[in-house]
């Protein structure tokens, strides 16, 4: 792991996990998004991932027009690093996936780095109404999800985004073998240092929320990377922020946000993104461990600019 002085706080903004009936303040619009993410930004947030929804009725959506509504705003109201997802949502082909990145051009993007069982539909057995039927549909269909991201769909990724617009990567792993799929993309020299390794927790078919593994995947990483990579941490739901905290301890950049986890405490909704990250703020820096600029990261990254984006 390479060395830092100052810990990078990743916000997800809206996702396409969680539906509008499970939060009032799940940002839908794209006026809603852009603001949430603003203020984000100004909470703390070096690193804004971002998805988009309909927003006549929150369902995910690859739309780059809808993008495009809230991507120049901020750009306008923050110097926080955009990292369009090429995740999308369930039912997605791999264009829809890339297009607004394609689009924008951006100085980053999400890249998952296998296929994988994606599970969301326990979730069915907490929510007794939806206000949209779409909702309901959405977490029953992950029983037969399958999140597709072969080699050959990281390999065109790579060309049309990375040699394409020059974008850098939160390399998104779920799973040990994810890391060993990286290391062999940094083998054929098809990704190149400094990487963002985001190991991610609590989803199900990918690896548990077990503090054991943090250590795992942190230890696998190390043998893999070396110090060629950041790593950073985010786990789903109520592990968010116990396992940023413990992460951060061992020298993780950290992701939060309401793609992720809806609540700031046991059983009360977060009211806006900007809480999540202030209270992540807070943490960090009761630990004293500093919190990095946009800039920052920037320059720890080795990112292309805000100048050379395409928004």
């Amino acid at each position: 792991m390479r060395a830092k002085s100052k810990a990078i706080i990743t916000c997800a903004i809206t996702g396409s996990i969680h539906t509008p009936s499970m939060s009032p303040h799940l940002p839908v619009t794209p006026s809603d998004i852009a603001s949430q993410a603003i203020e984000a930004g100004e909470a703390g947030a070096a690193i804004l991932h971002l998805h988009a929804r309909d927003p006549q009725d929150g369902r995910p959506s690859p739309s780059s027009d809808l993008f495009m509504e809230f991507l120049p705003r901020i750009k306008q109201g923050t110097n926080a690093i955009v990292n369009i997802t090429t995740g999308g949502g369930q039912g997605m082909s791999l264009d829809e996936r890339l297009a607004a990145a394609e689009r924008a051009s951006p100085e980053m993007t999400s890249l998952n780095m296998g296929t994988m069982n994606f599970g969301l539909f326990p979730m069915l057995g907490r929510y007794k109404e939806f206000e949209h039927e779409w909702e309901r549909q959405h977490l029953d269909r992950s029983r037969d999800f399958i999140f597709r991201n072969t080699f050959g769909d990281i390999e065109q990724v790579l060309k049309r985004l990375g040699e394409g617009h020059g974008v850098k990567f939160e390399f998104e792993c779920y799973d040990v073998g994810h890391l060993y799929t990286l290391a062999h993309f940094l083998d054929r020299k098809l990704v190149k240092p400094p990487l963002f390794v985001q190991t991610i927790f609590g989803i199900l078919g990918g690896i548990g929320p077990d503090p054991q593994n943090v250590l795992i995947m942190r230890d696998t990483a190390e043998r893999l990377f070396g110090d060629q990579y950041h790593w950073s941490v985010l786990a789903a739901g109520r592990f968010q922020l116990p396992f940023c905290t413990m992460a951060a301890t061992m020298g993780a950049n950290v992701r939060v946000g309401l793609e992720d986890n809806l609540y700031i405490a046991k059983g009360k909704l977060a009211k806006s993104n900007a809480e999540l990250v202030a209270k992540m703020r807070h943490i960090l820096e009761e630990l004293s461990i500093d919190v990095a600029t946009a800039d920052e990261a920037r320059q720890m990254l080795d990112l292309k600019g805000v100048a050379n984006v395409k928004f």
